[in-house]
């Protein structure tokens, strides 16, 4: 069997295609892409599902400022619920993640498996720091990872309080390191190794540049964070590379 052949049969095995790291404004300030355009878009390029995971941070966004937690987060929420709907149109499944930032650093970390009932509580341990979080939130269906662990300005934190890192952060505009990235998840024996566009931009070579490939079609947020659990999944860079975890 030849390499093309070995990826043909993989693409036919993992046959759906899913984003896992995207943004969408107002709910994240440093995107240009409103939900309903975002979804067109990942619909248009033949994506089975997203997971939107728009930017939650203590004090941070313009949805929260000014408003109670509960009305932030209402507003914060509003951005999935357009896509929720725009998806309906095209047959695009749309998932609620997040992307968390505790006050102690500038760290991020992605949570797949969530409910929008589990926001306010997230909300208001933010200020607690990663280890705190880590030992006072039970998420026990959900999964919690760093997103680029290596890009400038992020701090390594103890490999036992994450569930995986992201190893292939695509985004354009950063310096990811996705090297030192996949070398520090092999040597410290990190399962879940996240490949994902991160999202912002319609611009050219910016959009929705890899995915993760998987046998069947999560439902929910919680089936995507089995999913990486299982490990029973493979990533794809542009329209050629895959990547098997």
């Amino acid at each position: 069997m030849n390499v093309r052949e070995i990826r043909e049969r993989l693409e036919s095995e993992y046959e759906y295609r899913l984003e896992l790291h995207a943004h969408s404004n107002p709910a994240s300030g440093c995107s240009e892409v409103p939900a309903p355009d975002l979804v067109r878009t990942y619909a248009e390029l033949g994506y089975h599902g997203i997971v939107l995971t728009n930017h939650f941070i203590y004090d941070y966004s313009t949805c929260m400022r000014g408003r109670s937690v509960e009305e932030g987060i209402a507003v914060w929420l509003d951005d999935y619920h357009a896509a929720v709907e725009e998806g309906k149109k095209y047959g695009l499944t749309v998932l609620l993640g997040a992307e968390i930032r505790f006050t102690e650093n500038n760290n991020d970390y992605l949570i797949y498996g969530l409910r929008e009932e589990m926001l306010p509580e997230i909300y208001r341990l933010l200020p607690e720091g990663v280890e705190y979080f880590r030992k006072h939130y039970a998420m026990p269906d959900s999964v919690f990872l760093q997103a680029h662990p290596f890009r400038d300005g992020m701090v390594e934190v103890d490999p036992a309080l994450l569930d995986g890192i992201e190893t292939f952060n695509m985004h354009p505009g950063q310096r990811s390191r996705n090297a030192v990235a996949n070398l520090y998840a092999k040597k410290n024996g990190i399962g879940i190794r996240l490949v994902a566009s991160d999202f912002h931009f319609l611009r050219g070579r910016d959009v929705a540049v890899s995915a993760i490939r998987t046998k069947s079609m999560p439902k929910s947020s919680f089936d995507v964070a089995k999913i990486l659990r299982s490990g029973d999944y493979i990533g794809e860079v542009g329209t050629q590379a895959l990547i098997i975890p």
